[in-house]
């Protein structure tokens, strides 16, 4: 899809200035290419060397970026959980009660849509994890 992109553009192609939502024949060729600059390093000899015949070059500054997006370490579900339920602790704490409104934010959790979501997936919680969403008087736990 780039090299056809490439063609139609008599080779004169800025890629490093093609907008990541570029749709070339119904496909998302902008966002594909920054991937590709974006995982140079990961990309196969023949892969690059494709790429580099038409213009695709490596961005350090994206590979630098995914880099460091994939150093984040990882929040396990058990720490959102917990997250949430200090949020929900503070919240009862201030208002009395455990009707927070959907929109409602708490200590940079979305403590609303959290609080909808394990109602959602109840079935997934465990046992203690509803003990502990019912001491705090959510009422459907």
């Amino acid at each position: 899809m780039a090299r056809l992109w490439w063609l139609d553009s008599d080779g004169l192609v800025d890629w490093t200035r093609l907008p990541a939502d570029t749709v070339y024949e119904g496909e998302q060729l902008g966002r594909w290419v920054k991937a590709q600059r974006a995982g140079w390093p990961g990309l196969e000899a023949d892969q690059r060397d494709l790429l580099s015949a038409i213009g695709i070059q490596e961005d350090q500054e994206l590979v630098a970026a995914k880099a460091a997006a994939e150093a984040k370490p990882k929040v396990s579900r058990t720490d959102r959980f917990g997250a949430g339920l200090a949020a929900l602790a503070a919240f009862v704490e201030r208002e009395g009660h455990a009707q927070v409104p959907r929109a409602h934010k708490e200590g940079g959790t979305s403590l609303g849509t959290w609080l909808n979501n394990q109602k959602a997936r109840r079935d997934k919680l465990t046992p203690e994890q509803l003990a502990q969403l019912a001491e705090h008087g959510v009422e459907w736990a």
